[in-house]
């Protein structure tokens, strides 16, 4: 080592292919006029990919020993791996970005610019994006109701896309949380946060690997993991309900003695009655699920990633 900082530049990626090599030279070269004052390291986390992704990556390792690989024994999804890399990191700063080259590589010097100024976080924020304007809107608006639900404020329009102190990655170890939303993680900690915008591109090659289950999934534990307001909203719409239902027990069987002979009592509202409340019963029960899932997660203990190899880590 040359005894200048290290800064770690962290990447999941799986079955990019067509981007690696892409993604590998943009970022040496968004590097390469902080190198008289930095040290860095580029650590790419594969999640089992199932084209030639891992040889490519083996052969960059083999032309740049500061460019490190983790090969992870199976895919253990779009939440652990990414997040078990970034805790691989060794620097006094990580950088994070995606491998799909979404996230311009040409940030990394503003990343560290800021940084030098004192932030120990620095997050891109995308207000407007090159994709599905339909889609953004919708995802602006799940965090905007995240937002209102959480005690913490999230980053509105962030992706994740940014650069992190290493006090703060010390901080997210010692909370040792296994399957996190790592947006809200990096709220809960509360330290300031300079945000800067771009315009996100669209992916130019590959296929995307968010799906809906991948989003719903992300979703949920958005909000399980930072609100409780969903068991409340399910406690007091069971109330009101329970309160609607005893005033038109009430009612019914008033206007039965009243009008024995010509108030029907009748099956619709009946059936119609009963389907909604076991609709909603359904829905508060899986809400109630969703929180029990979590709190499965921390106490079964599981490995974030099991690596099955590890390229140019000197340990």
């Amino acid at each position: 080592m040359s005894g200048k900082p290290l800064i770690s530049i962290v990447t999941p990626c799986y079955n990019e292919e067509d981007n690696i090599r892409e993604l590998y030279r943009r970022i040496k070269a968004a590097i390469v006029e902080l190198e008289s004052r930095y040290d860095f390291e580029i650590i790419v986390i594969d999640n089992h990919s199932t084209d030639s992704t891992e040889q490519k990556l083996r052969e960059i390792a083999a032309q740049d020993k500061t460019f490190k690989v983790i090969i992870n024994a199976r895919n253990f999804g779009h939440i652990r791996s990414p997040y078990y890399g970034v805790l691989q990191s060794n620097g006094v700063a990580t950088v994070y970005l995606a491998s799909d080259l979404q996230d311009p590589p040409e940030m990394i010097p503003e990343f560290i610019r800021h940084w030098e100024l004192g932030f120990k976080l620095v997050l891109a924020v995308k207000p407007s994006a090159e994709g599905n304007s339909a889609f953004h809107w919708l995802r602006r608006s799940y965090y905007q109701l995240l937002d209102s639900m959480s005690e913490v404020a999230i980053v509105k329009d962030a992706t994740g896309f940014g650069l992190f102190d290493r006090v703060v990655l010390d901080q997210i170890r010692l909370i040792d949380d296994p399957y996190p939303f790592f947006r809200g993680l990096l709220a809960e900690l509360g330290y300031p946060v300079k945000t800067i915008s771009f315009v996100q591109p669209r992916r130019m090659r590959g296929i995307s690997k968010n799906n809906i289950y991948t989003l719903y999934d992300m979703a949920w534990l958005g909000m399980v993991g930072h609100s409780k307001v969903p068991l409340r909203i399910a406690a007091f719409v069971g109330f009101v309900f329970g309160g609607l239902s005893l005033v038109s027990a009430f009612i019914y069987l008033l206007m039965k003695i009243i009008f024995w002979n010509s108030f029907p009592l009748g099956i619709a509202p009946l059936v119609i009655g009963g389907f909604f409340l076991f609709g909603v019963q359904l829905i508060f029960i899986s809400i109630l699920g969703e929180y029990t899932g979590t709190i499965l997660t921390y106490v079964q203990k599981r490995p974030i990633v099991v690596e099955m190899k590890r390229i140019n880590f000197d340990d």
